[in-house]
């Protein structure tokens, strides 16, 4: 890919395919800026490089031209968050776009109306494209999140732009976060993975099996492994079907010499919703009328020893329903590991909405080494698969 920080942006028009699929809420308040912050460098590079900036984006999943769906109600808040003046245009192609975006001055900023109210932003039409493409000079991808989707603004755009399209300072942050994970991290590297389910999860323990030295597994993901290996799981959460599948990975650990952890202790209830019986098992051991919602105090402090023995960690998922306050001291107590392992030197990479929403609900987020904020992008980046998003950027494409 080429670098943008060597590129002569004076008075060149840069698209940036950012993402600023914020959450907003009833009153049209962003309620997370996250990803807002996320574009900012990439912006600022463009400006400082002497270019103006044409931001492309999507929110949410309009059908057609539905105004509850525009990005105008978001420019006062990346307008703050940018501390800039941002134009705005209340649509992304024809002509008067494109005349609004030669009209552009150096260290201008203009956000188009949201690409989406166009069907053929989704079906990556290369006509479409091509109109997206004259809004600009240079085309940049700094939409990570967005880059597993073969979409008109995120792969076909890039056609347009050859020799001219680079990869935005988010987009390459992410890219080398996942290489520490699956490549050149510094050994051991650790991957935690948690959540509800092994079939969300079953082509990234696949590749990783392989890349990693250790896999901790937690929250429900965990019953089917330790039903693979004949533990009794009692009513927690099982995805029956694949457990020839977990018995699978599990053999291919041992014949790599890769260690898979599971929980020793599992802390139970019998009623999801009503938790008045509350009760410690060991993992193997769960009784029929008791489901495991949380790892135990044994399991906690395992999993606290392989956190501080390895030099990488990539965290994705609690390991127990740290919704509910009786359940959530299980991933705490992984948030206060993975800190201290943070404060000794340790590279910690969290990525994954529930992880994420877990860090703010447990404690803060601001220790990580690196926090993705691509969800599906980064799943399937970790399952081995090369993104549309990033394909499109090398200069044969």
């Amino acid at each position: 890919m080429l670098d943008l920080h060597k590129q002569d942006l004076n008075n060149k028009r840069v698209i940036v395919r950012v993402d600023l699929n914020v959450p907003v809420d009833q009153m049209d308040n962003v309620t997370d800026i996250t990803r807002i912050e996320a574009c900012q460098a990439t912006i600022e590079l463009v400006l400082q490089l002497g270019g103006s900036c044409v931001l492309l984006s999507h929110l949410g999943r309009p059908r057609g031209k539905d105004k509850r769906f525009s990005l105008k109600k978001i420019v006062t808040t990346v307008s703050t968050v940018l501390n800039k003046p941002i134009l705005f245009f209340e649509d992304c192609i024809g002509d008067s776009a494109e005349q609004a975006t030669l009209e552009l001055e150096p260290g201008q900023i203009i956000l188009m109306e949201n690409l989406r109210f166009y069907e053929e932003e989704t079906a990556g039409d290369i006509e479409f494209a091509k109109k997206l493409a004259r809004l600009g000079d240079l085309y940049v991808n700094d939409a990570f999140g967005t880059s597993h989707r073969e979409h008109a603004s995120t792969a076909t755009i890039a056609k347009f732009f050859k020799n001219k399209k680079f990869a935005g300072n988010l987009l390459q942050k992410e890219l080398e976060a996942i290489s520490q994970i699956a490549n050149h991290g510094e050994k051991p590297v650790l991957a935690i993975l948690g959540g509800a389910k092994v079939s969300s999860k079953l082509s990234i323990l696949y590749n990783l099996v392989k890349k990693v030295d250790k896999i901790i597994i937690g929250g429900g993901m965990a019953y089917t492994f330790l039903k693979a290996k004949g533990g009794a799981v009692g009513k927690s959460l099982l995805e029956e079907h694949l457990v020839a599948e977990a018995k699978e990975i599990l053999l291919i650990a041992k014949k790599l010499g890769k260690e898979i952890i599971l929980p020793t202790d599992i802390l139970a209830s019998k009623d999801f919703d009503n938790n008045q019986d509350i009760k410690t098992f060991k993992s193997s051991e769960i009784d029929d009328e008791w489901m495991g919602l949380d790892i135990g105090v044994e399991s906690a402090e395992k999993f606290k020893n392989e956190i501080f023995t390895s030099k990488t960690i990539f965290w994705n998922g609690p390991v127990g329903v740290f919704e509910k306050e009786l359940f959530s001291n299980g991933t705490r107590s992984l948030c206060t590991s993975l800190k201290q392992a943070k404060e000794r030197g340790i590279n910690v990479i969290v990525g994954g909405g529930d992880s994420i929403a877990a860090l703010k609900k447990l404690g803060n987020k601001e220790w990580v080494s690196y926090i993705s904020t691509g969800g599906g992008a980064l799943l399937e980046s970790l399952e081995g698969k090369t993104l549309p998003g990033v394909k499109a950027l090398a200069n044969d494409y």
